[in-house]
């Protein structure tokens, strides 16, 4: 998960990822190997690390703001709760596609400049969002909102991967998509207390403001992306999906992403319509109850060096096992409130712990199609987030305890799709250099 070393040319141009072959044996005038795990030059990590996961938690955040929202919103609009909730879903929808957009765009123009981009057209329809006159206006602004907000996820991990120094390069992962873990959390919270003082188009103002201020930073901090070589056109990167989609191994890394997302909205529905007395219908108790999950999300990003220890592969499989193991003694705890928030504590820093190594697999398993790697595993997140509520919904006969139980089983399957890859990490360890450090694993090939 890297960035090749660049030529010693001078005309330095945006580099598109998909279309680099890395040099296995230099000659002797030749320029140091284009090999995944030697950026051209790395980043300041600090910075980077920061302005990427604020800018994921404002980002990724702007899916969860209506759901704070959903009162004030429908009385505004005239309109009950329940069909705001269409707004969420039009953004999700959105976001998903806006994916699978983004990955080969960055692959092809570089990240800091989909970046850019997508701050500047998100900026727009987050306004116009604040506008919006009426339900149906609110629902066609939100997709739009959706499918601009997207284009940041995807970019922002291809230049960690093509930015970042190698040892420093999971942490920042770690760091950015537990960002988008708690931006669930923290975008609700934020926009229940600003619509309360304010209302709720402030919401929306106040975060096309942070969007439009973010444009600077991002100019001073992120670099553009080297271009190596004269490479095919965007199609070639697009092309790059199909292909990826019809190695197995790849198929099921993005089937646990959906198994990981889907379990993660599944659980949080579950306490929501059908959990322990006091807690379901309890908006309060809900939030407060996500609220607890906070410190999951702090401590997996500050054990990001002790995880990296592990290779990507065994630390996503390990992940998959914690998450199962959770959910499956929160079966059991019945209205015990506090136990219950603990099993949810641990569930969620399984679920922040697995989400990095599964890029990180994907990435070293695709090195030459980065961007739509990345932008297929984003798509795969959303997939899985919008099936979540719809497996809650479908087992609520089941009960809060039975609900949880067939979860952990899908989690047990997410380990199934996930041992693939770790099976071909250790063949390719012992057919390469069985000395080489785990954390620093070989490039996967299909």
């Amino acid at each position: 998960m890297s960035h090749p070393t660049p030529t010693t040319s001078p005309h330095l141009t945006p580099t598109t990822s998909s279309h680099l072959t890395p040099t296995t044996s230099p000659g002797p005038a030749a320029t140091a190997p284009n090999t995944p795990d030697q950026p051209p030059s790395s980043a300041p990590a600090a910075p980077t690390i920061a302005l990427l996961t604020a800018l994921g938690v404002l980002m990724v955040g702007q899916m969860y703001t209506v759901l704070a929202l959903l009162h004030p919103m429908a009385t505004t609009l005239g309109t009950a709760p329940e069909q705001v909730t269409w707004t969420a879903t039009a953004f999700g929808f959105a976001y998903a596609a806006g994916f699978l957009l983004a990955g080969p765009l960055s692959d092809r123009y570089g990240s800091r400049a989909v970046i850019t981009a997508g701050l500047v057209a998100a900026t727009a329809a987050t306004l116009a969002v604040s506008a919006a006159p009426d339900l149906p206006t609110a629902i066609v602004l939100r997709g739009l909102q959706g499918l601009t907000a997207a284009t940041f996820a995807p970019s922002a991990l291809s230049y960690v991967v093509h930015h970042i120094a190698p040892q420093r390069r999971g942490t920042a992962l770690t760091c950015i998509t537990s960002g988008m873990f708690a931006a669930a959390v923290l975008l609700q919270i934020g926009a229940q207390a600003v619509a309360a003082g304010l209302g709720w188009r402030a919401v929306f103002w106040l975060s096309a403001a942070l969007m439009a201020l973010s444009l600077i930073p991002v100019r001073r901090v992120l670099r553009p992306t080297l271009r190596h070589g004269t490479g095919g056109g965007l199609s070639q990167a697009f092309a790059a999906m199909p292909r990826l989609l019809g190695r197995p191994r790849m198929v099921a890394l993005y089937l646990s992403t959906v198994v990981l997302m889907s379990s993660f909205v599944a659980i949080y529905t579950a306490v929501a319509i059908a959990g322990p007395s006091g807690i379901a219908g309890n908006s309060s108790a809900i939030l407060a109850l996500r609220a607890s999950a906070l410190p999951a999300l702090v401590a997996v990003p500050v054990l990001a060096r002790v995880l990296q220890r592990l290779a990507a592969p065994l630390r996503a499989v390990l992940a998959f096992a914690l998450a199962a193991l959770t959910v499956a003694a929160g079966s059991f705890l019945g209205g015990h409130t506090v136990p219950l928030a603990l099993a949810l504590l641990l569930f969620v820093a399984a679920v922040a712990a697995a989400a990095p190594a599964v890029v990180e697999t994907i990435n070293a398993t695709a090195p030459h199609a980065r961007g739509a790697a990345v932008a297929l595993y984003g798509c795969s997140m959303f997939i899985g987030a919008s099936l979540g509520p719809q497996l809650t919904g479908a087992l609520t006969g089941l009960g809060f305890g039975g609900i949880l139980r067939v979860v952990a089983a899908a989690l047990v399957l997410g380990i199934l799709l996930a041992l693939p890859a770790l099976r071909h990490h250790r063949g390719s360890r012992a057919s390469t250099n069985p000395c080489l450090p785990s954390r620093r694993w070989p490039r996967a090939t299909s």
